[in-house]
């Protein structure tokens, strides 16, 4: 007969305790969030800084004891830009990694996708990297925003180019569904004016050749231009028409706010207008942009871009749900959580939802790209 001492039998019921709430535990507790997004291919260079500002906020949450003790696991996936990848990918980490939700992907077309996924699981995706119309009306119950919609963007830019006399106004837009729902942004833009585009064409995607869209832009002697389209894409379509000896005004939309976009312009990036959905990285006066550099330049780092802001905003509206979600949450109990967000100030902005408004946000501003390659206001 083995006989155990008081202080063994005391240590095996402890190590049985630990074992029985592990198997009790729900798969999901170590609170895993899933990301496809496009690390490779046109967005990369906006896609890492969204993520880099996320992971700033995330890992800083987690040096502090994670949300309700658990530590949030950011699991991020290359989709390679590609709708279908996109779906692929998403499918595996909600069934094989068990992810409590998706968060901060790149694309219109591809958060499009997904939304099949999301009300298959009844799972929540929060902070999309994309300001599609289609993600905020109708409200999506598995949708979450943290950021202004491309259409507002849009009109405020048009509206902008217009107030400073500027009436030979081009839209160069990508053939998707970011691109045709930018573009009925900028036409109510147009409409406000009371003016017409001077000029209206789409280009594919994949491989767009620009040189003959150049040559209209010069041509039509156009005084602006909007381009609406990926990072890469709208770089090179920038240095076409700057090739084709146009001077006119470029602008672009905040898909494109990343220090990434700037390095592609090159030499063209000196005054090129961006639109912004968050206030100036280098403010400051608000909170949020306080936090996020005190983080970045702990880590090291000289500052933060204002896609980085985005990753960081949107990491802080999932943390708050999770938070709101309680000890053991599950993907319903999330959703259910940010839908009751009120009034949530994450540092001099206030993140509100409800049963009829996902927006999150509604800030939309202008930058400049100045002389050193920095955004100015």
């Amino acid at each position: 007969m083995t006989h155990t001492r008081p202080g063994h039998r005391l240590a095996l019921v402890t190590a049985c305790l630990a074992a029985l709430t592990t198997l009790a535990m729900p798969a999901w507790a170590q609170l895993r969030i899933g990301q496809p997004s496009g690390f490779t291919g046109s967005v990369s260079a906006g896609v890492k800084e969204n993520t880099e500002g996320a992971k700033l906020y995330l890992n800083a949450v987690n040096a502090r004891g994670g949300v309700n003790g658990q530590k949030i696991e950011l699991i991020s996936v290359d989709d390679q830009f590609d709708p279908k990848r996109t779906v692929e990918v998403a499918g595996e980490l909600i069934t094989q990694q068990k992810v409590l939700a998706l968060f901060l992907n790149r694309g219109t077309p591809h958060a499009q996708a997904l939304l099949p996924l999301l009300a298959e699981h009844k799972l929540p995706l929060v902070g999309p990297s994309t300001g599609a119309m289609a993600l905020h009306t109708p409200v999506n119950p598995w949708v979450f925003n943290v950021r202004a919609t491309y259409q507002r963007e849009a009109a405020k830019a048009i509206e902008h180019l217009a107030s400073i006399g500027m009436t030979r106004i081009a839209v160069l837009q990508t053939d998707d569904s970011f691109g045709a729902d930018s573009a009925t942004g900028a036409q109510k833009g147009f409409e406000k004016v009371g003016q017409k585009p001077l000029l209206l064409e789409k280009f594919p995607r994949d491989k767009p050749e620009f040189a003959a869209l150049a040559q209209q832009v010069t041509q039509q002697k156009a005084q602006a231009v909007m381009v609406i389209g990926s990072a890469g894409n709208t770089a090179n379509a920038v240095k076409a028409i700057r090739a084709a000896g146009s001077r006119a005004q470029i602008v672009t939309l905040s898909n494109n706010a990343s220090e990434g976009f700037i390095k592609l312009l090159g030499e063209h990036a000196h005054g090129v207008i961006v639109t912004q959905v968050f206030p100036n990285e280098r403010s400051l006066t608000y909170p949020l942009i306080r936090e996020a550099q005190t983080l970045a330049k702990a880590k090291g780092m000289e500052g933060v871009s204002p896609a980085m802001i985005e990753g960081f905003a949107a990491a802080k509206v999932l943390v708050e749900g999770l938070r709101r979600a309680g000890p053991n949450p599950t993907s319903e109990g999330l959703r259910d959580a940010l839908e009751g967000l009120q009034n949530f100030n994450i540092g001099g902005l206030s993140v509100s939802y409800g049963p009829d408004n996902h927006t999150g946000l509604d800030f939309a501003d202008l930058s400049i790209v100045d002389a050193s390659g920095r955004f100015r206001r």
